[in-house]
């Protein structure tokens, strides 16, 4: 007789060979034959090359040039703007502008001197996130003070200390440490420094993080925020003496509007469910988001090129935008509820430019909220930007994290590009489209030793990274925009195969959590919400087809139902597991 081990084993060898692997099916040869040699990541690095040099915020001058930029490259492309289109042009645009609640800021020059010393500690020129967002300009030709360090810069660490007049330097985030200082005690700025652990910041010592306080209604408070060298630099001159600093500021701030370009791939039969991307426009880095409007822009290229050559005739509507983070996005979902509607599906694109030899960052696909969000184990895993468990009401099952993984893949075999996923975290333009109730996923790189630092550069960025990304994502949008008649059942054999694979992995990790103490009726639980998953997944499948027919319906029932017998059946195999 077999030991419960071995017949565990057994059952688990059966159940994954129940099933056909979707690689036979699920092929995407025509949208990569298609897209594969018209891509051209030296374009889109160029695009980055332009970029670059823009400081963008929300409204301000680095903001818009970089909108002009998008839309000169789209008409370039053959995209006519919306109000001139005739009803059969099919590549369309508009910018569409909004009032900001607050005026917008840019960064023109700065300085900060130790009294004493010939050359600044930190000059604008070689540090450019010093200047923290919305400081005001110091008065003309700077201002000298004493600096005061206070440590974390909490309440508690001001007690006994005047800084009434003085520079005050602190490891707290500039936006309390302004309040605190020069709000309630009369400080003339703040030195901060304050990076996460991921930067490295004694390794990579020059490094500056951007940071934003909220504009200070009187008009004139500002703050700098330090590099590792700088700040430890200070703190030795502190402990041989007293120090005094010059610091010189200047910042231009403005009523602006926030712009936000809408172009459009429109489909032929079912123009009104679309598929829609977006790349956001403010941060100052090159990887961070200049790499993915720049991605995008190409897909765009490549779209029009493709749609203008007959290569292609989506039924269903593309839309790409590029705006202010989470904010562009989530008005785009929320000031037209019919159009809304008919949203398919939404894919972020931020920071997709990563040379992951030098950044460290790899490439993640951050799935839509499923259990691995809830239960984060095996290979599953959080990235350092700040991961935590979620509740099982956030979970939405969908095919949409298998499909974009599976073709990610199969990019990975042809270009020898490493693919990773990583669970649900949030703080991207994904966010809104899930809020809204529409399947939404994030294409990012972490961990990123320069992330958010004035050191993503251009030299950061990879022209093969972004060709990769973005063929996937076109990839994707394409077959799903035309889909081919087969696709019922590749994508539903695409849901039973990752079946297969997820449930036999939870039923291995469960029956060895119940051998290391943990109750039966927990880890049956976890059985349950994967199962409930990919049975919704196949269900989900009802949006891909133009038109489902009865058919159709038939074959997605049978599914679900397979999806729900091969959970129970592994569920009867960690019954019988020593």
């Amino acid at each position: 007789m077999l030991s419960p081990a071995l017949r565990f084993a057994v059952l688990v060898l059966l159940l994954t060979a129940s099933i056909g692997r979707a690689d036979d099916a699920i092929l995407f040869d025509r949208e990569f034959d298609l897209i594969r040699p018209q891509f051209d990541g030296d374009r889109a690095l160029g695009i980055v090359a332009d970029l670059e040099p823009h400081w963008r915020w929300p409204g301000n001058a680095g903001f818009n040039a970089t909108i002009d930029r998008v839309v000169e490259d789209l008409q370039a492309a053959g995209y006519v703007e919306e109000s001139a289109a005739d009803t059969d042009d099919r590549l369309t645009y508009r910018v569409e502008s909004y009032p900001m609640r607050s005026a917008t800021w840019d960064p023109i020059d700065a300085s900060m001197t130790i009294v004493g010393d010939d050359a600044p500690l930190l000059q604008f020129a070689s540090n450019q996130n010093m200047i923290v967002i919305h400081s005001a300009s110091t008065l003309q030709g700077g201002v000298t003070a004493p600096l005061i360090d206070v440590g974390a810069g909490r309440p508690a660490d001001f007690e006994g200390i005047d800084v009434e007049g003085c520079i005050v330097m602190g490891t707290r985030s500039p936006f309390r440490l302004v309040r605190e200082a020069v709000m309630k005690r009369g400080a003339v700025g703040v030195l901060c420094f304050s990076m996460p652990d991921y930067n490295q910041p004694s390794v990579y010592q020059d490094s500056i993080t951007f940071h934003q306080i909220a504009p200070d209604p009187s008009g004139d408070a500002w703050a700098i925020s330090l590099s590792y060298r700088a700040y430890t630099t200070l703190q030795q001159r502190l402990a041989e003496g007293d120090v005094s600093l010059h610091v010189h500021i200047e910042t231009k701030r403005y009523t602006a509007e926030e712009r936000v370009v809408i172009a459009e791939v429109r489909g032929a039969t079912h123009a009104d469910q679309r598929f829609v991307f977006s790349a956001h426009v403010q941060e100052p880095g090159a990887n961070d988001n200049a790499s993915g409007i720049a991605a995008q822009l190409e897909m765009a290229r490549v779209h029009a090129d493709l749609l203008a050559n007959r290569a292609i005739d989506p039924a269903r509507t593309t839309t790409y935008l590029w705006g202010n983070e989470i904010g562009a996005i989530a008005r785009y979902l929320r000031q037209d509820e019919a159009r809304t509607k008919n949203v398919r599906w939404g894919m972020s694109l931020d920071m997709v430019g990563e040379d992951t030899e030098k950044t460290g960052g790899t490439f993640l696909i951050e799935k839509m909220p499923d259990p691995s969000a809830v239960w984060t184990r095996g290979d599953d895993e959080h990235t350092e930007w700040g991961g935590r468990p979620i509740s099982m009401e956030m979970v939405t099952p969908h095919y949409f994290n298998h499909l974009i993984e599976f073709v990610c893949r199969r990019q990975g075999e042809y270009a020898n590009w490493i693919v990773k996923t990583n669970p649900y975290e949030g703080g991207s333009d994904h966010v809104p489209f899930l809020r809204a109730g529409k399947p939404g996923v994030l294409l990012w790189h972490f961990t990123d030793v320069y992330y958010h630092t004035d050191r993503d550069r251009l030299e950061m960025v990879s022209a093969d990274t972004m060709t990769n990304v973005g063929t996937c994502a076109l990839a994707i949008a394409m077959l799903l925009t035309e889909p081919p008649a087969n696709i019922v059942e590749d994508a539903l054999n695409l849901v039973e195969t990752s079946a297969q694979n997820r449930l036999s992995t939870e039923a291995r990790l469960s029956t060895r959590a119940i051998g290391d103490g943990a109750t039966v009726d927990d880890e049956m639980a976890i059985l349950d919400a994967w199962t409930d998953w990919f049975v919704g997944s196949a269900l989900a499948v009802e949006d891909v087809p133009l038109e489902p027919t009865g058919d159709t319906m038939t074959r997605i029932q049978s599914a679900a139902s397979t999806m729900r017998a091969l959970g129970e059946q592994f569920k009867a195999a960690m019954r019988v597991a020593p």
